[in-house]
């Protein structure tokens, strides 16, 4: 059943808002959006990251830019800005080949919390005997 109490929820299970930051998800999610998307603005991450949110949280535009400054000052993304006809100036994010590889970092890393948690799920519906 949705949950109408949180402004947050998007979907029609329970609201993950109050267990803990998982922000931290975002930076997997953005990274591959880029390999999928190609270089892309920031605007128009943050309209399409919610197809792919490992959460049903809303992620913040905030949150969004700071892991994208993070993933580039580590070398993930490079970025360069876009200067069109009309507008103000929008900067352009692009995966690099060391992104790539924390991609797949982050792809080991979620594929062993997930078969984690599987286990937990497995547990938690046992009945005691």
């Amino acid at each position: 059943m949705p949950n109408k109490v949180c402004p947050h929820h998007q979907g029609d299970h329970p609201c993950t808002c109050g267990m803990g930051n998982l922000y931290r998800f975002v930076e997997p999610v953005l990274l591959l959006m880029l390999r999928e998307r190609g270089p892309s603005h920031g605007y128009d991450l943050h309209q399409a990251i919610g197809e792919h949110a490992l959460t049903d949280a809303a992620i913040e535009r905030a949150v969004l830019y700071r892991t994208l400054r993070t993933l580039e000052s580590h070398g993930h993304v490079v970025s360069d800005w876009h200067t069109e006809d009309t507008g103000p100036p929008k900067r352009i994010y692009q995966l690099t080949a060391s992104g790539e590889a924390h991609l797949l970092e982050w792809a080991t890393v979620l594929r062993q919390l997930s078969q984690s948690m599987a286990r937990f799920v497995r547990k938690a519906h046992q009945t005691r005997g």
